[in-house]
């Protein structure tokens, strides 16, 4: 396969739809859809998951209902199976809770004429200096 020439394209309609649906309490359980049953691993502040079921229970567990979330950048790379690395920094914040910034990587494999989402990797940039 070769290199992906939308992959700008590809990287930031994803992101843009991913944080869409994830903001919406409502919407956050269709998440799971980008992601495959076996082979789609998260790691969300540290705790490993693989497969979709069990990526959609720990979406299940989030609690917080409110976002507000600023995007600085998303930068995206291909890859050279035809899929897509990409690269989110930005600052949030839950409910009422102080906003903080961000980062979170994806790498979408090509599925037919359409992407999963193999790999998404979430971490606040809190850093314990003390």
């Amino acid at each position: 396969m070769a290199l992906n020439p939308q992959y700008e394209d590809i990287g930031k309609g994803f992101v843009q739809q991913y944080y869409a649906m994830f903001d919406d309490p409502n919407q956050r359980n269709a998440l799971v859809n980008f992601y495959n049953a076996d082979q789609s691993f998260m790691t969300f502040e540290g705790q490993q998951i693989q497969g979709a079921p069990k990526i959609l229970e720990k979406l299940q567990s989030l609690t917080f209902q409110k976002i507000s979330r600023i995007i600085t950048a998303v930068d995206s790379q291909p890859t050279f199976d035809g899929g897509v690395l990409v690269s989110v920094l930005g600052r949030l914040q839950c409910d009422d809770d102080p906003p903080h910034a961000y980062s979170q990587t994806f790498v979408l494999k090509p599925l037919g004429g359409s992407f999963f989402c193999a790999h998404d990797i979430f971490r606040l940039n809190i850093h314990d200096t003390a």
